[in-house]
């Protein structure tokens, strides 16, 4: 880019709205949702839906909650007549729900659509044509009165074919590329529509006012309808609906900020699929209010089903960071992120009654389905305390968080190693290799504790145990007392042995419960030369764990001193 290429274009004009009020407001209830994934989606896709994926799809958007869904353009193929028939004569249409059709004002497409409609109870026919000054000059040479007389004229015809008809029928009229069209030119061809179909508050008409291309920051979308709305005669006699596209990038934001300047409805798709970048995005949308105490109306409880339905119909994929939806948006790599979130979800777990506050999740992974399990994964750029997460939530371990360090750094060599992302499967196995299974030097062949005395002052108290070890291939067997069976063995090993370390740290918990219920222990040692080394052990013997864990440590550490 360079001042030359740049030279080619100018900013989008501003509103002259000095007092406007959008900025002050709040959404505070959900629009009326339109989806259009079946004919603005449908349309847009390298290979269009059958007849079969259309329906699956249909079925979804009724189930998620949508009440209004344009179901195509039936007047433009076969395929789009012959599905809107599909609907209706198979009575598919729940109770509740509207179907809508779009035409252009021409009257064989307005006939036609009319004849889909034949047995529904009600539906909604959607008027376009374009309206932008671009348009105007380049591509139908036509002047301002003769725009305004063809939009009309289809507004004529319709108006005469419902009062023919048995069908309930709803108006709605698009000024096609709103946001490319002078906003008082807009606003008259729209009042010369409304003169003709001739709306009440009772039954009001539509008026969607789309962002066909998006050319300007949001701001000054939420100007154009907020000014609209204010100077639109008989404004209780329209709802105000706004169809944005992402040109770009910023297509919910523009909806957000259009809503709060007076939008009633918002007509968009799943996932933003549609022409170029794509429609507003409904999912992110509706998702947005539910983070904000608003109930969207629509049920997206279980987004991984709306998300298969989604790519096995359209081919197309959700990206990995779409907001929401994305395979990875409830995953942190970072370290800090990971202790975060782990520390979050701890605090929530002690007052579960409280606010969703956790930090780096703006909502509960459950609220749409997902699990917890997904949301710390593992890479090289991850840390301590992710690592400890998965093998708490995954497998039950609750490290000390004095072992994070250690046990970390472990994780961060087998992750350079790879390159790659580390399954939970993957870090378990490492951690048993490194702990559990660790047999360098010392391998535990028998324990018995021979006797034990107990006295009200445990300093006082004693225990006699024999222990029988393979000592680098050679078989020892140990015998010693001490104030209990742990400290009687580690007496054991320093006599018999010779062996010099002491005990740090000590932790154990229950792994599993029942009858056959396993412990798993941790141990510190310090060894000769001051350094620190943990091990752990699991046994359905609380003992028996306890001496496991103290032999990993022991072979850590014997394993640096052989290297």
């Amino acid at each position: 880019m360079d001042a030359v290429t740049t030279r080619k274009y100018q900013p989008y004009s501003r509103v002259n709205l000095p007092d406007r009020t959008w900025p002050d407001q709040t959404i505070e209830t959900a629009p009326v949702w339109c989806s259009v994934d079946l004919r603005d989606g449908n349309q847009a896709l390298v290979q269009p839906m059958n007849l079969e994926e259309k329906l699956e799809m249909f079925e979804l958007l009724t189930a998620i909650g949508f009440k209004e869904i344009e179901v195509g353009f039936p007047a433009a193929s076969q395929v789009e007549f012959d599905f809107m028939r599909l609907l209706i004569d198979g009575q598919r249409i729940p109770p509740g729900v509207v179907i809508q059709a779009l035409t252009q004002s021409r009257a064989a497409l307005i006939r036609k659509t009319f004849a889909s409609f034949v047995g529904a109870e009600e539906a909604i026919v959607h008027l376009y044509n374009s309206t932008s000054t671009l348009q105007r000059d380049v591509v139908f040479r036509k002047g301002r009165r003769e725009i305004i007389e063809l939009g009309m004229a289809g507004a004529r015809l319709i108006r005469e074919q419902a009062r023919d008809s048995d069908v309930r029928i709803r108006y709605e009229y698009s000024p096609e590329s709103f946001t490319g069209t002078e906003l008082e030119f807009a606003l008259e061809i729209c009042e010369a529509i409304m003169e003709v179909w001739e709306p009440t508050p009772e039954n009001p008409v539509i008026l969607n006012l789309p962002a066909t291309v998006e050319m300007s920051t949001p701001n000054i979308y939420a100007d154009q309808i907020e000014w609209f709305c204010r100077n639109l005669s008989s404004r209780e006699c329209a709802l105000i609906s706004i169809h944005g596209h992402n040109d770009r990038g910023t297509a919910v934001a523009a909806t957000e900020l259009a809503l709060m300047a007076g939008a009633d409805r918002v007509e968009g798709t799943l996932f933003g699929n549609g022409e170029r970048t794509g429609n507003v995005d409904l999912v992110s949308l509706a998702l947005n209010m539910f983070t904000q105490g608003v109930n969207p109306n629509l049920d997206l409880s279980n987004i991984n089903k709306v998300i298969n339905v989604y790519e096995r119909c359209t081919k197309m994929n959700v990206p990995p960071r779409h907001p929401y939806a994305g395979e990875l948006v409830y995953t942190a790599f970072s370290g800090s992120h990971q202790d975060a979130i782990n520390k979050g979800m701890d605090a929530l777990l002690a007052h579960p009654e409280s606010l969703w506050e956790v930090p780096y999740l703006p909502i509960d992974p459950q609220d749409v389905g997902r699990t917890y399990e997904s949301i710390i994964r593992i890479n090289s750029q991850s840390g301590k305390g992710g690592v400890a997460y998965v093998m708490d939530k995954e497998f039950g371990f609750k490290l000390p968080k004095e072992m994070h360090p250690g046990f970390g750094r472990v994780i961060q060599e087998v992750a350079d190693a790879s390159g790659d992302e580390l399954s939970p499967e993957v870090i378990f196995h490492t951690f048993e290799k490194e702990y559990l299974l660790n047999a360098n030097g010392f391998v535990l062949k028998a324990f018995n504790v021979i006797k034990r005395h107990l006295d009200d002052d445990e300093e006082q108290s004693t225990a006699e145990v024999e222990a029988m070890l393979e000592v680098h291939g050679q078989e020892t067997w140990v015998e010693a007392v001490g104030n209990g069976p742990l400290d009687a063995f580690c007496e054991g090993l320093r006599n018999s042995l010779g062996m010099g370390f002491t005990l740090h740290s000590y932790h154990e918990h229950a792994l599993t419960r029942g009858s056959s219920s396993k412990a798993v222990s941790y141990i510190e040692i310090i060894d000769q030369d001051q350094e620190g080394w943990w091990g752990a052990g699991v046994d359905t013997d609380i003992i028996i764990s306890s001496i496991k864990a103290l032999l990993s440590a022991l072979n850590r550490s014997d394993a640096k001193n052989n290297q």
